[in-house]
């Protein structure tokens, strides 16, 4: 009531791995949380990561960068907050779903993970790690879900919609949403659970880490997930925009 700033909620779509040692920090988004709460004596600033899995901050692996880097969001942040912005009313409705993600091959049995962790296969170790874990797993009779129950929610405050995807999503997602919903918009990603990359179609057509090599909560095949991934997470949204009354500004 007395006006005072209790909370910062910002976010930025690219990786926080500025900094690669093995030492505590918050990287960039720290930084940002530091100046911000300077600025703002008695707030709290907290970071949300958007759909930046194929950005990385370049230059880096300094700490001066990640200040720096830190710096320039907590700028632009205290830009928006000194001008006129959206006063929104107390309502809040929230929808949550999942959806079910096929993967791109089948996945791989005994023969293959026996292969996978052979010395001369040539896989990364990482991939042996998983492969052995895996196998374990199904020595020990257990077995890999069919498809991945992938989570899906919408949280619409006010006015404001707050789109929040599971996983490392890439930037494909959150400009396709900014086109069926508006700029304004915000796009979480990393929200409720983390199995492992989500690629837009773009992203599994090229290829590389983010669409063929990462693997899924710790599932070792090498392509991760199955062409029409986009489409079924993107009309999964649609749906829940229509149950929480979030409107559409254009059609897709």
């Amino acid at each position: 009531m007395s006006g005072d700033i209790l909370a910062v909620v910002f976010g930025y779509a690219c990786h926080a791995t500025t900094l690669s040692f093995y030492q505590w920090s918050g990287d960039y988004p720290g930084f940002a949380q530091l100046e911000l709460e300077r600025l703002y004596p008695g707030s709290t600033a907290m970071f949300f990561a958007g759909a930046g899995a194929d950005q990385n901050p370049l230059p880096r692996r300094t700490v001066e960068l990640a200040r720096n880097y830190g710096f320039s969001l907590a700028g632009a942040v205290n830009t928006v907050m000194r001008e006129p912005m959206q006063e929104l009313s107390s309502s809040l409705t929230t929808v949550y779903s999942e959806v079910d993600l096929d993967y791109g091959r089948p996945l791989p049995g005994k023969d293959d993970l026996f292969e996978m962790m052979d010395g001369s296969s040539g896989y990364p170790v990482y991939i042996k790690r998983r492969a052995n874990i895996l196998l374990n797993q199904l020595e020990d009779g257990l077995s890999f879900m069919p498809a991945y129950p992938y989570p899906v929610q919408i949280w619409r405050i006010g006015e404001q919609a707050l789109i929040t995807l599971g996983g490392e999503v890439v930037v494909d997602y959150s400009l396709r949403l900014k086109e069926i919903f508006g700029k304004d918009i915000f796009v979480m990603a990393y929200a409720n659970e983390m199995m492992g990359y989500i690629p837009s179609e773009r992203v599994l057509r090229e290829g590389g880490y983010e669409g063929s090599l990462s693997g899924i909560n710790g599932i070792v095949i090498n392509r991760p997930w199955a062409s029409g991934t986009e489409e079924r997470i993107i009309s999964r949204i649609r749906e829940l925009a229509n149950q929480s009354g979030v409107s559409l500004t254009e059609e897709d």
